[in-house]
């Protein structure tokens, strides 16, 4: 299903160094060609003139590896947003709260959002499901989204492809259209 490019908006959500300091200390994380995929979703959008949102998160607690004063805040170089490409600053898990996101993209007509970023099962499951909610054909790209493995309250070991699989599957039809880069690409006008 084809959308018309003047009415979708790349939405970009947190693809910042602290992940990749993460990884260096040992965390474990799933698709490791998610960022590369990103690339390939930025020069779609950039080649075709379409809107492009980076969302940055800022990490409001003393021990985030997303303070603004710290190294982790910064963008990843790959994803770099270019000159009149907004960014966005969000201080709690979605993209819609707390910022003008939603006015942003009302005021330019856009109705589709196409989603990647880290992590799947939490800025961007959260930025997914709100999209939804609000009334957006949200497309959540799944080879373009990354997270970590994660121990649960009663001390079990989720993988981070189980983890993946599992908000994929949450958000699947009810929240957004789950498709591949390609998909997404291919579905731009």
């Amino acid at each position: 299903m084809s959308t018309p490019r003047a009415r979708t908006a790349l939405i970009i959500v947190d693809v910042q160094r602290a992940f990749d300091e993460w990884e260096a200390a040992g965390r474990r994380r799933n698709n490791p060609e998610a960022v590369a995929r990103i690339v390939d979703l930025l020069a779609a959008f950039r080649d075709r003139g379409a809107a492009i949102f980076h969302i940055r998160h800022e990490g409001t607690r003393p021990n985030s590896s997303f303070r603004p004063d710290g190294t982790g805040y910064a963008v990843k170089e790959e994803a770099r947003e270019r000159a009149g490409e907004p960014v966005i600053v969000k201080r709690v898990n979605g993209a819609f709260i707390g910022t003008d996101l939603e006015t942003r993209l009302r005021m330019a007509g856009i109705t589709t959002l196409v989603i990647c970023g880290a992590t799947t099962n939490h800025c961007v499951e959260t930025t997914t499901r709100m999209a939804g909610n609000l009334g957006f054909d949200a497309r959540l790209v799944r080879d373009a989204t990354w997270t970590f493995d994660r121990v649960g309250p009663d001390g079990d070991t989720h993988s981070a492809e189980e983890i993946h699989a599992m908000t994929l599957a949450n958000l699947n039809g009810e929240f957004a259209r789950i498709v591949t880069t390609a998909e997404a690409i291919a579905a731009l006008e």
